[in-house]
């Protein structure tokens, strides 16, 4: 079973998958799109990683702000995971809890001494690792 998690933004969509037991993420790619409200370049990237790993579940990160209010992001992000639920309706959306996870990705690609230039690069992608990884770790403890 795999399962696709998605660091949603208005200018990038961070993409990782789970390896087939859902143990572990992997980054995959960063989607780009021109403007927040262009989804059909986005959907049909999406489209073709759904046709390549068969995910039953896509894990899109919620969020929400540290006093865990939902502002202005979590309004765009739950409108993006209405058309993922319109477009692959067999697969389960899930929002997850995102607070730290761009920080916790920052961290590891400085602690490995990455450029800002290559950090800049693929932190929407390293951000869609940490909140898959977060998401399989609770459930094997779940």
């Amino acid at each position: 079973m795999r399962i696709l998690g998605l660091d949603y933004g208005d200018k990038t969509i961070g993409v990782a998958v789970s390896d087939p037991f859902g143990w572990t993420a992997q980054g995959l790619e960063i989607i780009r799109r021109e403007s927040p409200a262009e989804y059909k370049k986005s959907l049909k990237r999406l489209s073709e990683l759904v046709q390549e790993y068969n995910p039953e579940i896509f894990v899109v990160g919620y969020p929400k702000n540290l006093d865990n209010s939902e502002g202005e992001r979590c309004i765009k992000t739950k409108a993006f995971a209405e058309r993922l639920e319109r477009r692959f309706p067999k697969t389960e959306i899930v929002l997850w809890d995102e607070r730290f996870s761009t920080i916790a990705a920052e961290r590891a690609l400085r602690e490995a001494e990455l450029s800002h230039e290559k950090r800049k690069s693929v932190i929407d992608k390293m951000a869609a690792v940490h909140i898959l990884q977060g998401y399989l770790d609770s459930r094997s403890r779940g």
